[in-house]
C-alpha cells in the first residue's frame, strides 16, 4: 500500500523582530502581563516593503527545494495553506509556483485560518495515495502583522509572521501519516475579520471602524481550543490503538502557551514531550506547526510517533498522527 511520507522541511522567518519592550511603547501592556499569559516574548514581523505571505512562503520553499535537492520541475503540486493571501485573487500559492519555478506543478490555496497546514498536508496525502501525484510541497505561510490591530493589547501581542514547508512523497514503508481526525462547526462572531469579505466590502467606514483586523473572543476560544484539541487527539490515539506512552511527540498549534500546557497536562503528555517554540515567535496561525517541527527536526528521529494538533478560526480542528521519516 502506497502512504505519504514527509521526506524533507524547511522554515522562513522575517529578520525583523517585535519584543515585548517594544510592544509596550505601542499598546498599555507590559512584559510580564504578556508573557504571563501567553508566553511570548517576542515576534518576526515582515516589514519589507511591498512583500507578502508569498515572500515568505518562496522564501520556505527555496530552502526546502534546496535542502532535498529537489529539482523545482519536479515538483507536481503545490498546496498553499494561508489565511493572509497576497490578494484576493489570484492565489498565493500561484505566486509562490513562479517565484520558484516550479513549471510543471498545479497550485491552490487553502484556507483553515491556524489549522490550514494540517488540512494541507491531508490533502497532500489523499493526492499521494490515490497515485494522482508524486511529489507534493505543501507551504503554510502567514503575514500575520497584515491583520493585527496593533492598538488593541487583547490581539497585538499574540501573532507574528513566518512560514514553513514540507515535502510530500510516496513510501510503502510504515512511516508518514497515518491518520487524521478534523472537524468543524460555525462560530464566526468569536474569532474573524469582520470587514473585507463579499458580506462587508471594503469601505470608509470599515477601515475608521477598525474591522479589517482580527477580533476575538479570548475566552471562549480558549475554552473551545483546549476541548476541541484534546478530544481531538485522543481520538486519533484510541482509534489508532495506540497508549500516551506510545506518544513520543506532541506538536501542537502555538496558539498560546496556556493552551498548550493544559492540552498537554489533559491528555497526560510529558511536557518534555511537546515541542514548543512559541516564546520567539509568537502565533503564526497555519505555520505554527511545520515551523515547530522544523526548528526541533533534530530532536526527531525516524520511527518517532507524532500527534500534531491545532484549532482555528471557524471554527476548525483536529489532530493527525504522523510516523516521522526524515
Amino acid at each position: 500500500m502506497v502512504n505519504a511520507r514527509i521526506s524533507g522541511i524547511a522554515s522562513y522567518v522575517p529578520e525583523d523582530i517585535l519584543d515585548n519592550e517594544m510592544l509596550s511603547k505601542m499598546v498599555d501592556t507590559n512584559d510580564e502581563w504578556i508573557t504571563s499569559r501567553v508566553g511570548i516574548k517576542e515576534r518576526h514581523i515582515l516589514k519589507k516593503e511591498g512583500a507578502g505571505s508569498s515572500y515568505l512562503g518562496t522564501k520556505a520553499v527555496e530552502k526546502l527545494l534546496e535542502s532535498t535537492s529537489t529539482n523545482p520541475e519536479d515538483v507536481d503540486l503545490l498546496l498553499c495553506a494561508t489565511c493572509n493571501p497576497d490578494y484576493r485573487f489570484p492565489s498565493t500559492g500561484s505566486i509562490i509556483v513562479g517565484n520558484c519555478g516550479l513549471k510543471n506543478a498545479y497550485s491552490y490555496d487553502m484556507q483553515a485560518a491556524c489549522a490550514g497546514f494540517l488540512i494541507a498536508l491531508q490533502s497532500a496525502t489523499a493526492y499521494i495515495r490515490s497515485g494522482m501525484y508524486k511529489k507534493v510541497v505543501v507551504v503554510a505561510t502567514e503575514k500575520m502583522s497584515s491583520m493585527v490591530n496593533y492598538k488593541d493589547r487583547a490581539t497585538c501581542p499574540l501573532f507574528g509572521d513566518g512560514a514553513a514547508a514540507v515535502l510530500v512523497e510516496p513510501t510503502t514503508e510504515n512511516v508518514g501519516v497515518i491518520d487524521g481526525v478534523f472537524k468543524v462547526e460555525s462560530y464566526i462572531e468569536h474569532l474573524y475579520m469582520p470587514a473585507g469579505g463579499s458580506v462587508k466590502p471594503a469601505s470608509h467606514e470599515t477601515v475608521e471602524a477598525g474591522e479589517h483586523f482580527v477580533h476575538q473572543d479570548g475566552r471562549y476560544v480558549y475554552k473551545h481550543a483546549v476541548t476541541d484539541m484534546l478530544e481531538s487527539s485522543k481520538e486519533v490515539i484510541k482509534r489508532n490503538g495506540l497508549t500516551i506512552e506510545d506518544v513520543d511527540w506532541l506538536v501542537p498549534h502555538q496558539a498560546n502557551l496556556r493552551i498548550i500546557e493544559a492540552v498537554s497536562s489533559r491528555t497526560g503528555i510529558a511536557p518534555e514531550k511537546v515541542l514548543i517554540n512559541i516564546e520567539h515567535v509568537g502565533n503564526t496561525s497555519a505555520a505554527s506547526i511545520p515551523l515547530c517541527l522544523d526548528e526541533n527536526k533534530d530532536k526527531l528521529k525516524k520511527g518517532d510517533k507524532l500527534i500534531l494538533t491545532a484549532f482555528g478560526a471557524g471554527f476548525t480542528w483536529g489532530a493527525m498522527y504522523v510516523i516521522w521519516d526524515i
